[in-house]
């Protein structure tokens, strides 16, 4: 939006614009192709079980992540079918499309998202 349009938005539509971008605004970096996926996250309390997204997460370049995604789908933790559309999204969006890098410590602190 041009900076006039801006103006004239936030005017004739002053709660939409607030709820668009004000305070406690959450901007969404991140992908979740599979339901299954993002529902484990969404729901964790006691014993949260990081997922393949989570390992992905802490990878340094895209190399890093494909072995992840191997290794999950040779062990049978992920299913053929997702470690392709990991693979698909990895490499038509990036690896940061998954979130942003997740360093140590960060279960102990409860960062999922």
């Amino acid at each position: 939006m041009s900076e006039r349009t801006d103006d004239e938005f936030r005017r004739k539509y002053p709660n939409l614009a607030k709820e668009l971008g004000g305070s406690g605004t959450i901007n969404i970096r991140a992908v979740r192709s599979s339901p299954e996926e993002a529902e484990k996250v969404a729901h964790w309390t006691h014993g949260y079980q990081p997922t393949a997204i989570d390992f992905i997460r802490r990878c340094e370049n895209e190399g890093q992540a494909l072995e992840i995604i191997g290794f999950l789908e040779t062990r049978g933790e992920i299913e053929p079918s997702y470690a392709k559309q990991l693979r698909v999204q990895l490499t038509e969006r990036g690896l940061r499309s998954f979130g942003k890098r997740r360093g140590p410590g960060c279960y102990e602190r409860g960062e999922t998202g």
